[in-house]
């Protein structure tokens, strides 16, 4: 159970964005606001109130931030500003649960137990709890789109890992403890903190060691961003020896995803062009959308990829296997309501009767892509993959007319970092409001970026204007005659059309 301090510092936060909001720039207390908070919160502490989504990590900085912009800037967050695809993608995202819960209101039955149904009541939670999810999306969207923004993103994400680093090193000699200590808990079973040889992989107040992991993962490469755009966050520091500091934490926190994607896009955003980095982007986006269909088709190569694991490490290739044998059975469960899907509260779990007769939960839900087509089927999880996936292609047409390197640097290592948050939603859960806000604020530098690219380019006059030219009075020239007949021009008057002569 939480203690009393898990509490405090939930409540204390909006005290903290207060401050923030009142003593830095917008741009600034908003990314500390989301940043801070989850990097340093409890995990599974909240406040419940009777026909509203819970107050917790996730909600309250996204609740704060949101007053924090509207009272600085003194105008509401926008949910769009013309229709178009990810406004109708949010539509989706928003309702599509009411759909869910009216489609699924019959109960579920295994052996004595009763699973309830959903209704039009637990839509319209799920709806409001889509929408406070949405949250940073629309506030980066609205909020951070400039150039400069991006950048601040990425000075943040280094800043906040220079000093992240220094929990994550105590916790990999001590094992982790500081959110024991701090709020009287362990957030995740600790054996899983524990890898080969007895060596501890850090989590300190993030959750879990892969969350931890991949955090670490996003600083490296953020790093790497500025490196390439020349940008100093440290003076005292080159940015070459701040990157290869950040790597070796990386390494340190023992988790292979995140490693392989270090090792992956470190080098890609520091040596490669910026254009490259985007079309990847787009490749491994398209990848995390077409994964639910290579699955439910059996094209998907799970075999061929455990034996590359096997080869490596044994408990990691069955550990992997096991994720895969989940995710089958789940599609299998999944497939029976594939459009709109079983609604939430564990209807999307496979429930398999005990020798007492009772419900016993058989399944192990490890991917976001997995939880979210089983409760809300294949249009929430269009919606919810889609909005993620919709500004690394933005971010692709806006690249192609980048006014300076460090723009198309600083764009392209955004949407790379993007494109991972998606595909690491493959194999975890790792959804935070801190995800959301990267993608809003790619989305709205991909758009504010082509909409100055517009107004940069000369417009041509239109040719209706162009007969009212005649009812000008004085010379008229034109440089393509020869010069004999352009002097008997010039002295020629023009009559006005609507004039009479004499």
């Amino acid at each position: 159970m939480p203690n009393s301090f898990a509490y405090v510092a939930l409540l204390a936060w909006p005290v903290v964005a207060i401050v923030l909001y009142a003593t830095r720039p917008l741009v600034q207390a908003t990314l500390w606001t989301m940043l801070g908070a989850q990097l340093l919160l409890p995990v599974g502490t909240f406040f419940k109130i009777p026909m509203i989504p819970q107050f917790d990590k996730f909600s309250i900085p996204s609740l704060c931030a949101l007053a924090g912009c509207m009272l600085a800037t003194n105008r509401a967050v926008r949910l769009w500003r013309s229709f178009g695809l990810v406004e109708g993608l949010m539509l989706v995202f928003l309702f599509s649960p009411v759909v869910t819960s009216l489609l699924n209101s019959d109960p579920i039955y295994v052996g004595r137990s009763v699973i309830p149904g959903v209704g039009l009541y637990d839509g319209l939670s799920a709806a409001l709890a889509q929408f406070i999810a949405l949250i940073p999306f629309l506030i980066g969207r609205e909020f951070l789109r400039r150039m400069e923004d991006v950048q601040a993103v990425f000075v943040a994400l280094v800043v906040a890992g220079l000093g992240y680093s220094l929990l994550l090193l105590f916790e990999i000699r001590m094992s982790p403890q500081l959110h024991f200590w701090f709020y009287g808990y362990y957030p995740s079973d600790f054996i899983q903190q524990i890898r080969e040889g007895g060596r501890f992989r850090p989590m300190v107040f993030m959750g879990h060691g892969l969350i931890a992991g991949f955090f670490a993962m996003s600083v490296t490469v953020a790093a790497a961003v500025l490196w390439r755009a020349k940008v100093v966050v440290v003076r005292s520091a080159p940015a070459g020896a701040v990157t290869f500091y950040l790597g070796v934490v990386l390494v340190l926190c023992k988790s292979g995803a995140a490693l392989v994607y270090g090792a992956v896009l470190v080098p890609l955003v520091r040596w490669t062009q910026p254009r490259l980095q985007a079309k990847l982007a787009v490749i491994l986006v398209a990848l995390a959308l077409t994964y639910p269909a290579m699955r439910i088709a059996g094209v998907f190569p799970t075999n061929m990829l455990f034996d590359v694991a096997s080869s490596i490490n044994q408990d990691r290739a069955y550990s992997l296997k096991f994720r895969f044998d989940q995710e089958e059975q789940l599609l299998q469960h999944a497939g029976e309501r594939l459009v709109f899907g079983w609604g939430r509260f564990g209807r999307n779990r496979i429930h398999l009767e005990t020798w007492e007769g009772l419900a016993g939960d058989a399944s192990v839900t490890d991917g976001r892509w997995i939880i979210t087509l089983g409760q809300f089927g294949l249009i929430g999880f269009i919606a919810e993959f889609g909005l993620f996936s919709a500004p690394v292609f933005f971010a692709l047409r806006a690249l192609r007319k980048a006014a300076s390197f460090r723009d198309a640097v600083l764009l392209a290592g955004l949407s790379l970092l993007t494109a991972v948050n998606v595909v690491e939603l493959l194999p975890n859960s790792t959804l935070s409001p801190w995800s959301w806000l990267l993608v809003g604020t790619l989305l709205g530098a991909s758009e504010a970026y082509a909409a100055k690219v517009r107004q940069r380019q000369p417009q041509a006059a239109p040719a209706a204007e162009l007969p009212a030219m005649a009812e000008l009075t004085g010379p008229v020239a034109f440089p393509d005659m020869p010069d004999r007949s352009r002097d008997r021009v010039r002295h020629m008057p023009v009559r006005p059309r609507n004039r009479p002569v004499g």
